[in-house]
């Protein structure tokens, strides 16, 4: 290739610039309208019914699903045939989030009358804030863009990707204010690798039984090193009530044989890290990797809510049961 890119790449190029750019803006404007429309769809008793036409209904169908995933149950409805009908699925309670560019969609301005007969709260995501939907709408999100980035301004690009991303941005704060977990969002994605991912709990790969390695208080570093080498690693230190009171890893018997000649004798008390870190077997798997990742750990003892040792967990073993 020669002389430059090809007119296409440029092409392609300036697109992500512009809709970059036509996402960033909208953070600047995410003020007491934006507070409202969180207020509102966090108060829904119903459903919030999600309508837009042509493009702005593709990306409806995105925010609901978004929605419907993350704790604030969603239905698309499209204009279109809510005229003919369909209308009769917004109940009493209901939110609805309305998407447009111009705001002069003629299909979704007959549903006006529709909502406000049922007194429903309209959330308006607009390209256009004086429209007619915005003026009629109880809440109005500015999604307007300074330009499109198809050449002829005919293909809805930047003002697409923009809706979507304020789309997510009420799902993400939504999902915040109802201090939605990873445990509520397994419930609703049991199938796949995403909910085996979050569904699997510690209990389902920790280790237990003879194989889960673990010294006594009184132990010396000879044990707790026989231990290492048969049962991989960190082994937890428990008292006579098998409470875990320490653990010793590879990392701090490196440190010791550094600077210590022998080894064996030396009271593993004086050498076990005293604060472990623990997990109880009804934890998510992906939230002791994320302990294990932030600790700089790659195990974690299992105990019950006593403190007894239960079992010990391992990265690896999360990593082969398909948990990351």
């Amino acid at each position: 290739m020669s002389g430059g890119p090809p007119d296409w790449l440029a092409r392609a190029r300036q697109t992500l610039i512009v809709e970059a750019e036509s996402i960033r803006a909208l953070e600047a404007r995410l003020g007491p309208a934006f507070v409202e429309a969180v207020d509102r769809l966090f108060a829904c008793r119903g459903r919030a019914i999600v309508t837009g036409m042509g493009k702005s209904g593709l990306v409806g169908r995105k925010i609901a699903a978004t929605l419907t995933s993350t704790g604030t149950p969603s239905v698309y409805l499209h204009p279109a045939e809510g005229v003919h009908g369909d209308a009769g699925l917004a109940i009493k309670g209901d939110v609805v989030i309305a998407l447009s560019k111009s705001g002069e969609t003629g299909e979704l301005l007959q549903l006006l009358g529709l909502f406000k007969r049922f007194d429903l709260p309209v959330v308006a995501l607009v390209g256009e804030p004086s429209s007619t939907l915005a003026r009629h709408a109880d809440v109005v999100l500015d999604c307007s863009i300074a330009e499109e980035a198809c050449p002829h301004d005919l293909t809805p690009t930047a003002s697409s990707a923009a809706m979507l991303a304020m789309g997510d941005a009420l799902a993400m704060a939504l999902l915040t204010r109802r201090d939605f977990q990873p445990e509520d969002f397994a419930v609703f994605h049991p199938g796949g690798s995403l909910g085996k991912r979050l569904l699997l709990t510690v209990a389902d790969v920790m280790v237990t039984g003879d194989d889960v390695p673990s010294v006594p208080i009184a132990a010396t570093m000879r044990e707790a090193i026989v231990e290492m080498a048969h049962k991989r690693g960190t082994v937890p230190v428990v008292d006579e009530d098998r409470r875990v009171v320490g653990v010793v890893t590879n990392g701090d018997l490196m440190r010791l044989m550094e600077g210590t000649e022998h080894v064996f004798p030396i009271p593993v008390r004086n050498v076990m890290s005293k604060d472990p870190k623990t997990i109880a077997a009804g934890t998510l798997a992906a939230t002791a990797i994320n302990q294990m990742e932030n600790h700089g750990i790659v195990a974690l003892p299992v105990v019950d809510a006593d403190g007894r040792l239960e079992g010990i967990v391992h990265l690896h073993d999360c990593m082969r049961a398909g948990v990351v």
